[in-house]
């Protein structure tokens, strides 16, 4: 498909910059990662993850442990919460430099990987704050080596370079991705997931779709980004249900796993758009689930992009849409298609279920245009994201389609 949809002529950059294990036991490899940072110098490492699964998943055990045979001294900061702020870096990172830590574990979902990021970059950059990082006063060039231990099979942020946090003080989250933000090291294990609730599982999994078919539809999709938007789109469509009905099956949580590391790649090679840019103020101020909020988001996103990139979205959508031929005029089967797949897992909720009103939305479109880093995901969508589109998307979304 790769061959159709992206020209040979235009040069695509591809990044691959994190060492991941994947499989059931991977865990086992931070024993030799901790060597390999013992013998760079490191005797003492802060651990940043939240309060209950890092412990619960076995991932904690695993760690102290391998810490202990190394001469390493774990540090551990475990008070993130999901949607951290600049404080809870600041506050991890200030623990960090009372060890002098040499490096940064950070064992979780998104939130403990993205506040891991921040810390390892505010460790090699003495003087610095998390508001001066997220709010763009500087940029930069170094980092502490980051290990990222996996627990969810969503974000892909253990490969990424992009990291996610509320500006304390503000009225948004800033997104932001360095080069020195990749973790070195990466730990997917099946095994440590199948603790995940049947709500978390679906929503993890549905971000990680969400995330491929946005960007295989941006303006800077690449080959790489199409050929592996299929094939997590098949993955998630043939081993949720599995995990729905065997959480502990982990055949099927491997392929979820699978699924969320190579949207991670395809994100970092590709960006978002609309999806998740429109996301922001659901989870914000209506303290909506992400990947709920990208579930009931998604159908009314592919109805306004389909026609852009039509050949990209049958392709990428055919393991759940079986049938689409490409053509512009399908964008409301494709929309349908995606909104019934999604209610076959259990995800029938849409906006108005949630307490949204249609009055809230030129709130949420005011929250878009006032929050400097979601321009960058609108500036990519392969459609005009002007604030008449947004708000017909949120409108649309509200409520099931006919």
């Amino acid at each position: 498909m790769w061959d159709n949809c992206c020209d040979y002529d235009t040069v695509r950059e591809i990044r691959v910059k994190t060492t991941a294990y994947i499989g059931v036991g991977a865990i086992d490899k931070i024993d030799g990662i901790l060597g390999n940072l013992k013998n760079e110098g490191v005797t003492s490492v802060l651990c940043v993850c939240g309060g209950h699964a890092y412990r619960a998943s076995g991932a904690w055990d695993k760690a102290e442990a391998a810490a202990q045979r190394q001469g390493i001294v774990l540090a551990l900061y475990n008070r993130v919460m999901p949607n951290p702020t600049t404080d809870t870096i600041n506050d991890a990172a200030a623990l960090g430099r009372a060890v002098n830590a040499g490096a940064v574990l950070a064992i979780g979902g998104g939130s403990p990987l993205d506040c891991g990021k921040g810390a390892a970059v505010l460790l090699a950059n003495p003087g610095k704050s998390a508001e001066d990082l997220f709010c763009f006063r500087f940029t930069p060039q170094k980092a502490l080596p980051l290990v990222a231990v996996n627990l969810t099979h969503g974000t892909g942020s253990e490969v990424n370079r992009f990291a996610v946090v509320t500006v304390a003080g503000r009225n948004h989250r800033s997104i932001v991705g360095h080069d020195c933000s990749y973790p070195r090291y990466a730990i997917d294990d099946p095994a440590l997931m199948t603790g995940l609730s049947a709500e978390q599982s679906r929503y993890v999994s549905i971000d990680a779709l969400c995330r491929v078919v946005e960007a295989a539809t941006t303006t800077v999709a690449g080959p790489l980004a199409v050929t592996l938007a299929r094939e997590t789109v098949g993955l998630v469509h043939r081993w949720l249900p599995t995990v729905l009905a065997e959480p502990h099956n982990l055949k099927a949580r491997y392929g979820l796993c699978l699924a969320a590391l190579q949207a991670g790649v395809v994100f970092d090679n590709s960006l978002l758009h609309m999806a998740h840019a429109l996301e922001h103020p659901l989870s914000r101020f209506k303290k909506i689930p992400h990947g709920l909020a990208l579930a009931m988001l998604l159908p009314a996103v592919i109805g306004e992009c389909y026609a852009a990139k039509p050949d990209v979205l049958a392709h990428v959508l055919e393991p759940l849409a079986p049938g689409l031929k490409g053509e512009p005029e399908e964008a409301t089967a494709a929309a349908k298609a995606v909104e019934n797949w999604l209610f076959s897992l259990g995800v029938k909720q849409k906006l108005l279920d949630l307490g949204v009103q249609e009055s809230d939305v030129e709130d949420f479109c005011n929250f878009i245009e006032q929050t400097p880093s979601l321009g960058l995901l609108l500036s990519v969508a392969p459609v005009m994201s002007s604030r008449q589109r947004l708000a017909r998307i949120y409108t649309n979304s509200l409520r099931p389609m006919p």
